[in-house]
């Protein structure tokens, strides 16, 4: 039938539920009798399942039934006792205790089960304890002696082996019971109970052990049954215990680790106190006696800090860490069947230092190892380094004996220092590359065990550690020194790559002339009608000339030396050389002048521009970003982006730096950072990368009207437009030399692309291929509709006085033009010096045609083929010069359009000459249909 309760809505029964319960809290007497009830059920509940509860058949005895039930409530309280211990040593004691207080038992051991190397045994944790006896002196009656059964040897490894529990009458009469125990402890064993311990999983990983109850009677079988449902309990606990331990010891590691590589980041000056620091962390985590690294001979690291100063291309380029590896260790034996036997070494391993710390001692001992002799443990650690395997020996006397190639026989395993080594782990230490540079060892473990697979997986980690460490510090050092190394090539360089005092001194005694001397107003200024030495005068005036050298208090002989080191760091290549950046500089002043920009700039910014054009391409090498980032060289690893530009700036400042050339040093602190960041910004924005990221910003603010320019955004958008308007200023001077200077730029392009294809083996782009060089007119126009005509188109719509570069560069576009289409015809090349002067003006007799060579084709007319249409023009090509012209990159290869010319003496030319006259005097069909001159080169 169903109850008014079961009716209830789920809201009514947690409602009701909720009253009781705040029922109960009113009232704590009922609350207490309450959980008195629920533990006196629990308590029923375990010893059914313990099967201790006696039957009720009408003949039971109330009172054994009674005694069962307190024998209940003992052992439930103490599995209450050990289910919430996580520390295995306190753990193991109380089970011991309680076990013997069960069972009535005299003495108590509980043995762990160990796997080493895939075997397992049986490792005694607590032995032989009374169940009196405190932890303490439990646990160092475990550590004084070490206990270990092989697994299926001995009641314990029978045990273990079998998952049987044991009950022995008389231990003595049993053949698995080991007397020698008794003999070595004086203690007389009698009886003995021994069950394993099991986990969830149903594997043995413990055995306890009872011996002898103290009323001198044997085991029961409530005994064992008692014992057996305990250990039930036991088994989880020891799991959970030592599921702990191992988390536990993991924090630990990796907190230490963190610290170690914390460390690795602090202590990278001095190899002596990285690896004192290590081993002092290492001996105290993994509790030894004493910890010991020796290191190999190191000098590895100073031949790769030679090997640095040796050209690339000298170097092998299959590994560039190839220097950092050591010959390899040969050995003679390869079939080494025991980890003693050492084998025979062609080369000998040879250590270079040891470092110690010892039990007694706080501070590490640094000893070289020429110093130290014959020695077990150097034995050992050779042996390591050798095969580059772990070592973890149980017995190092066993090792040091008959199985070792030396013969250790008679030798005392005590050192000078009173020092025995009894077990050992020793672990190879390894470099970045995977080369052993070392052998770290832990001697005597302080527990009298041996190092077990945990202790080997911390000290890996240590050696790892370790090697980082040592690598990266070897490593600094050597970057060290040759960062010192560098600073004294670089004060030497720097001493003579500055102008000398006695050059500045004769500069600042020589008189400077005007403006108008030099025509430095004028954007068709000309460099090439001074000489180098009055190009250096040209620089002081204009600095002159904007009253900088008073305004910032600048020494004029500071100056004069500034002026020629920068022009003595230029290197001579064939465009980008001092010449440029003085036409730069001019032209940057003419803008300022004359185009009346200096109105939107402050003096400091004048300043800062000027220096930006002279500097802007200093120690430029004949080619561009992009080369350099393809052959990976030393400016592309440097800077990712704008790569000469950076360099550019950089030596710069070197300049400026060396003595007696801070032109800056009359500046306040802020000042001077004012201009510095001037001259960046400045010098980087002639990278036409950079240009072409501004060039919308700065054409939409141009078109919107913009006439103050005064933000500092803007400010720094203006100037830099106006630094790539100096830079590409050479398009707009006069035809003559505009011409000549396309070509040095072409020339200077045609040296890239040719080592583009003899170091790359790559096709180099149009502009840089010699073989595509008559394409330069065409490239040229392209060139100025692309980046020159919208930028001065911009410049001079809001600032008028900018026109005269715009109308240059316009008047050159249509030249050009004009070039590419004769070129195109075939009417002219751009091989020759002279190429103003076509080739009709010699038909037509206003030119005599000197020195030339002439090739007449003869070409069949209508009426003889219909396949073919006359020719109904004839041009000729002449020169200026019937001189050779020097030899440059237009000389060393014609193009192959043109490169079918044929050779005639002077006397065919004649003859051409004859033969020309009677065809003109023919008929006008004859003449276009019998004779084209086709070409004529210079001879």
């Amino acid at each position: 039938m169903e109850s008014p309760t079961d009716r209830q809505s789920p809201v009514d029964r947690d409602q009701r539920n909720q009253d009781l319960v705040r029922q109960l809290l009113d009232r704590p007497h009922l609350l207490q009798g309450l959980l008195d009830e629920i533990e006196e059920r629990k308590l029923e509940n375990l010893v059914q399942k313990l099967g201790l509860e006696e039957q009720d058949n009408g003949s039971a005895d109330k009172t054994d039934t009674h005694l069962d039930l307190d024998r209940s409530r003992v052992l439930l309280d103490m599995i209450l006792d050990i289910s919430n211990e996580l520390d295995i040593n306190l753990l193991c004691h109380k089970i011991l205790v309680n076990v013997g207080k069960l069972t009535h038992a005299d003495r108590c051991s509980l043995f762990l089960t160990r796997t080493v190397n895939g075997a397992k045994f049986l490792e005694a944790k607590l032995f032989d304890v009374n169940p009196d006896a405190v932890l303490e002196s439990a646990m160092d009656k475990a550590s004084s002696e070490s206990v270990r059964i092989e697994w299926g040897v001995g009641v314990a490894g029978h045990v273990a082996s079998t998952r049987t529990p044991l009950n022995i009458q008389d231990a003595y009469k049993d053949e698995r019971f080991d007397q020698s125990t008794d003999m070595r402890t004086g203690y007389k064993t009698q009886s003995l109970a021994c069950l394993p311990i099991l986990n969830r999983e149903g594997d043995v990983i413990g055995v306890a052990q009872i011996v002898n109850k103290k009323n001198k009677e044997a085991f029961t079988d409530t005994d064992i049954q008692i014992f057996e449902k305990y250990l039930s309990f036991c088994g989880v606990g020891l799991q959970n215990a030592k599921l702990f331990e191992v988390s536990v010891l993991e924090y630990k590691k990796n907190q230490l680790l963190l610290n170690l590589a914390r460390s690795l980041f602090q202590e990278q000056l001095s190899l002596d106190r990285l690896i004192t620091m290590i081993i002092t962390e290492a001996k105290e985590m993994l509790q030894c006696e004493r910890c010991t690294v020796f290191l190999l001979d190191l000098k590895i690291y100073d031949q790769a800090e030679i090997d640095s100063w040796i050209p690339q291309h000298d170097k092998n380029p299959s590994s560039p860490l190839s220097c950092l590896s050591p010959k390899p260790i040969l050995i003679e034996n390869n079939d080494v069947e025991s980890v003693g036997s050492a084998g025979a070494v062609k080369e000998e391993i040879v250590f270079d230092v040891a470092y110690e710390l010892t039990e007694c001692e706080s501070s590490v001992r640094v000893v070289q190892v020429s110093k130290i002799g014959v020695s077990r443990r150097l034995d050992i650690a050779r042996y390591v380094a050798a095969r580059s395997e772990v070592l973890n020996l149980e017995s190092v006397k066993q090792w040091s004996g008959e199985e070792n190639e030396k013969d250790w026989s008679g030798e005392d395993l005590v050192e000078s220092d009173g020092f025995q080594p009894k077990n050992m782990l020793s672990v190879p230490i390894y470099n970045g590359q995977r080369t052993v540079i070392g052998v770290a060892q832990l001697i005597n473990k302080l527990n009298g065990l041996q190092f077990d697979a945990a202790d080997i997986s911390m000290f890996e980690a240590f050696a790892i550690f370790c090697g980082i460490g040592i690598h990266n510090t070897k490593m600094y050092e050597s970057a060290y020194k040759l960062m010192a190394k560098q600073k004294v090539a670089l004060d030497c360089l720097s001493y003579h790559a500055t102008a000398s005092p006695d050059d500045a001194v004769w500069l600042s005694r020589e008189h400077i002339p005007e403006t108008e001397d030099f025509m430095l107003d004028s954007y068709k200024f000309i460099d090439a009608k001074y000489s180098d030495s009055n190009t250096v005068k040209i620089v002081i005036r204009m600095f002159m000339d904007f009253n900088l050298v008073q305004r910032f208090n600048i020494p004029y002989q500071v100056l004069c030396r500034w002026a020629l080191s920068v022009k003595k760091n230029y290197r001579p290549v064939k465009y980008h050389n001092w010449r440029h950046a003085l036409n730069v500089c001019q032209t940057m002043f003419t803008m300022l002048k004359t185009g009346k920009m200096e109105r939107f700039m402050v003096e400091l910014e004048v300043l800062g521009l000027l220096v930006a054009c002279l500097c802007h391409d200093l120690d430029h090498r004949g080619t561009n970003n992009a080369y350099q980032t393809k052959v990976t060289s030393p400016l592309a690893v440097l800077y990712s982006t704008s790569t000469m530009e950076h360099h550019h700036f950089d030596q710069c400042v070197m300049i400026l730096n060396s003595d007696g050339n801070n032109i800056f040093q009359g500046l306040s602190t802020d000042e001077y950072r004012q201009v510095m960041k001037i001259v960046e910004m400045a010098i980087l924005s002639t990278d036409l990368a950079s240009y072409f990221e501004k060039r919308e910003r700065f054409l939409s603010t141009a078109n919107a009207g913009e006439f103050d320019w005064q933000s500092s955004d803007k400010k720094k958008l203006l100037c830099g437009m106006l630094m790539t308007a100096a830079d590409v200023a050479s398009i707009a001077k006069p035809w003559e030399i505009q011409h000549k200077l396309a070509k040095l730029v072409a020339d200077e392009f045609f040296d890239q692309g040719d080592m583009e294809k003899l170091k790359l083996n790559i096709t180099p782009i149009a502009m840089m291929d010699r073989e595509r060089k008559d394409e330069l007119p065409q490239m040229q126009v392209e060139f100025i509709d692309m980046i020159c005509v919208p930028l001065y188109t911009s410049l001079s719509e809001s600032f008028p006085w900018i026109r005269p570069l715009l109308d240059g560069a316009l008047k050159n576009r249509e030249k050009w033009i004009d070039l590419a289409e004769k070129v195109e015809m075939g009417l002219t090349w751009i091989d020759h010096d002279t190429i103003e002067q076509p080739v009709e003006e010699v038909e037509v007799g206003t030119l005599e045609a000197q020195d030339l060579k002439l090739t007449v084709e003869t070409l069949k007319c209508k009426q003889e083929t219909d396949k073919f249409s006359i020719m109904k023009k004839r041009s000729f090509r002449s020169l200026k010069s019937p001189v050779r012209p020097p030899v440059g990159f237009f000389n060393r290869k014609h193009s192959a359009r043109h490169s079918r010319s044929t050779g005639t003496s002077d006397s065919d030319a004649d003859s051409v000459k004859q033969d020309l006259g009677k065809s003109r005097s023919q008929s006008p069909e004859s003449d276009s249909s019998n004779l084209v001159v086709s070409k004529i080169e210079q001879v």
